[in-house]
Parts: structure tokens; C-alpha cells; sequence
């Protein structure tokens, strides 16, 4: 794959994970949003505001300048005090518009580059690679996160249990069936 293919696959996981938290987000109520669950500290809203303050560090000037940003306060991500469901979306909105502008910037030529996060050297593809692990993990917790509060009102992100049989009915339709393609290319 060139690096212009792969750098379009990574922006659009990118999108992918940012919308798939946002249509999590929007099935829980502003009191849900700041909730936690059991021990962890973590509401979707704190992690949505760590997000989005990781994505202003490390993607802001990313070619330029260290990762990690001196005026980034991270300590001050994991808390919602005096937060409101406005200024979470924010700052995850200024995050992700910040790491999406840099990401459509870059060129397959610069992912020869080297580039540092608290001083460690990484390559570009290194460094999307590590930040692009980060934003699946942590939206995993905030889909995990707004399913349980959502409760029996939860819409499914992906194919709905029990509905199997039918995507991959609509997928042959669309695409063929994969299973005879694969058995015709074990036979040849």
C-alpha cells in the first residue's frame, strides 16, 4: 500500500472512532454523560475531555513540535468539575478538528519523518500508530460507558444481535459471495 492510500485508511478510522463516540454519546442524558460506573473515575464525559486534550497536544504543530505541549494540563483531563455537556463537546470538538486538519496535511513523504513525544523519537507512522491505539481504547470505554446507561434504549454501532443472517445477505448482495470466491481460490 502507498503511503497516500494508508495515510486516507488512517484518517478514516479516525473519523470512524469520532463519530461512533458521538453517536454513543448522544443516547445518554447530560446526567449520564458525567456519570461513572462502579470504581473507575471515568465518565464519558472525562474522557472525552482527555481526548480531546490529548488530540490538541499531540496533533497541534504535530511535524513541528514535541507531542507533548507545555501548555497541556493532563491531570486537569480526568476531572469534570465545573464542566458542563458544552464545554466537554468543545474541547473534544477542538481536539479532533486539530488531529483531523493535521492528519489531512500530511503527505506520504512525511511519514519518513521523525517526530518526538516527551522527547522520545518516534516515526510518523509510529506516532499515528500509538495516538490511533489511544483513541481505540478509550473509545471503547466511552461506547462500553453510554451502553450501560442507555440501557434497554441502546441502538446498536455495528450489525444488532440477531441480525447477522441479514447484513451478510445484504453484504452477498452487494459484494458476491465470498464464501464460493474463497473456495474457488483454494481450488485453483
Amino acid at each position: 500500500m502507498d503511503g497516500e492510500a494508508w495515510l486516507e485508511e488512517i484518517r478514516s478510522l479516525y473519523r470512524r472512532y469520532k463519530e461512533r463516540c458521538e453517536r454513543a454519546a448522544a443516547q445518554v442524558s447530560e446526567e449520564q454523560l458525567f456519570a461513572t460506573c462502579g470504581r473507575s473515575p471515568h465518565s464519558i464525559a472525562v474522557l472525552m475531555k482527555h481526548l480531546g486534550g490529548n488530540h490538541r497536544s499531540r496533533w497541534r504543530d504535530f511535524l513541528t513540535t514535541d507531542g507533548e505541549k507545555r501548555d497541556r494540563d493532563r491531570e486537569s483531563e480526568f476531572s469534570a468539575a465545573g464542566e458542563t455537556a458544552e464545554s466537554i463537546r468543545a474541547r473534544w470538538q477542538e481536539g479532533w478538528r486539530i488531529a483531523l486538519e493535521e492528519l489531512e496535511a500530511l503527505g506520504a513523504a512525511d511519514l519518513e519523518r521523525t517526530v518526538t513525544i516527551r522527547g522520545e523519537p518516534l516515526s510518523v507512522v509510529q506516532a499515528i500508530h500509538r495516538n490511533l491505539n489511544h483513541v481505540a481504547y478509550h473509545s471503547g470505554q466511552i461506547v462500553q460507558l453510554a451502553r450501560h446507561f442507555a440501557g434497554d434504549a441502546w441502538q446498536t454501532l455495528s450489525i444488532a444481535p440477531g441480525r447477522s443472517a441479514e447484513h451478510n445477505a445484504a453484504m452477498r448482495a452487494r459484494y458476491g459471495d465470498w464464501w464460493a470466491a474463497g473456495r474457488r481460490r483454494q481450488e485453483d
